[in-house]
């Protein structure tokens, strides 16, 4: 329980809990709340309202920063904070376009203008380069609030808005036994990537720079954790230059490794199968047992697993981290998983493939209690788990 004895939750469960029985919106089986559209009036569409950020990966891109005076390791945490939103709307079957909206939480006396400007500017090329791709979306700027008693360096989040036919939303109505679980690799490089992506995302940091970082870090920075978890914060033996094991990066670009969209995968793949797809779920919080809030009575099995990326088998050897709370908090492998009929795998694998993005059936869902049940089976390990369990 390292992960919550730092201060944060893998799978929200009291969150969830906090919210039980408020209004689901429209279809309160999908992965995003869906509303009325209220704007137009039309019985026929409806919005979304999406906000998410970049979490703690933030304070890496503030290490980078103090340790070197590069300024511009926050455009990838701009695009950690946009993408966090974009693919959970994609999970909806929602394709744009889309509004967006930034804010920025920091402590003045550490932050200074010039990070301000490498984020902002971050967001506006990322909105001309995902243009290319085929995904429109326009800034309306933000916010930028300076809260240095209450933020102890910087907090990075978004928030993404888009109108869709309601006949479009992937409501989760369809999630029964007898689909298929096709993954969506984390690592490796994506045709529309500079390089290679070590697979984390966005979540999980607070349990992982703890448990790879070299206490030199706290030393010298104090202001990059919370007094209260002192003897849990930086306890490796790593230091942000030193070279990660089996990757082109080293263990500071992997921990910063801009979280990868799908965006252009998942679009190509609802113009081509929506009908086939039951769900798409993002792995995000929760890592591989974010299924388990999706359909009811289903037994989610997952035997047929990516190998994991370098630095997930780095944090499996050196980590204190169990192999079961690795995969109840982190993706493992795979960031992205759709749902779906056994007939469409193959064709969403080889768009995939296009893209440059491994892909592969990971599981299947069977016949399950009320509450859903995950296995997960690997290298002839078994875990189980349940809502809430650990």
């Amino acid at each position: 329980m390292r992960y919550e004895d730092r201060g944060a939750s893998a799978d929200k469960h009291e969150v969830h809990a906090a919210l039980k029985g408020r209004d689901g919106g429209l279809f309160p089986g999908a992965f995003c709340k869906i509303l009325p559209d209220t704007l137009t009036g039309s019985p026929d569409h409806c919005l979304i309202i999406h906000a998410d950020g970049a979490g703690t990966k933030s304070i890496l891109a503030y290490l980078h920063w103090r340790e070197t005076g590069d300024a511009t390791v926050f455009k990838g945490i701009a695009q950690d904070s946009l993408v966090m939103n974009l693919d959970d709307l994609f999970c909806v079957g929602a394709t744009g376009p889309f509004l967006l909206s930034n804010t920025i939480g920091r402590n003045a006396k550490l932050i200074s203008g010039e990070v301000i400007a490498a984020l902002v500017d971050g967001y506006r090329d990322l909105c001309g380069t995902f243009a290319g791709l085929g995904i429109e979306i326009h800034s309306g700027g933000g916010e930028t609030a300076d809260m240095g008693d209450s933020i102890r360096t910087l907090v990075v989040d978004s928030t993404l808005v888009t109108r869709c036919k309601r006949s479009e939303i992937i409501t989760g109505e369809k999630i029964r036994p007898g689909l298929v679980i096709v993954g969506l690799a984390s690592g490796g490089r994506a045709q529309y990537e500079t390089r290679e992506n070590s697979g984390l995302g966005s979540n999980g940091f607070t349990s992982i720079r703890h448990e790879i970082l070299s206490p030199y870090y706290k030393e010298k920075y104090p202001e990059i954790y919370a007094p209260e978890i002192e003897p849990l914060a930086y306890m490796g033996k790593y230091r942000l230059e030193d070279v990660l094991s089996g990757s082109e990066l080293t263990i500071g670009e992997a921990l910063r490794s801009p979280t990868r969209t799908y965006a252009p995968v998942l679009r190509q793949v609802l113009a081509k199968h929506r009908d086939s797809v039951a769900a798409i779920f993002h792995n995000t919080g929760g890592g591989q047992t974010k299924c388990l809030r999706f359909g009811q009575g289903i037994l989610y099995i997952k035997d047929n697993l990516f190998e994991p990326p370098p630095l997930f088998r780095l944090l499996e050897q050196e980590s204190a981290l169990g192999e079961k709370e690795l995969y109840r908090s982190l993706n493992m492998g795979h960031r992205m998983e759709i749902l779906c009929e056994p007939t469409a795998a193959n064709a969403i694998v080889t768009i995939a493939a296009g893209f440059g993005i491994a892909a592969q059936i990971v599981g299947r869902t069977e016949p399950g209690p009320a509450g859903n049940r995950l296995v997960i089976r690997r290298g002839g390990q078994e875990f189980e788990f349940e809502l809430g369990s650990h």
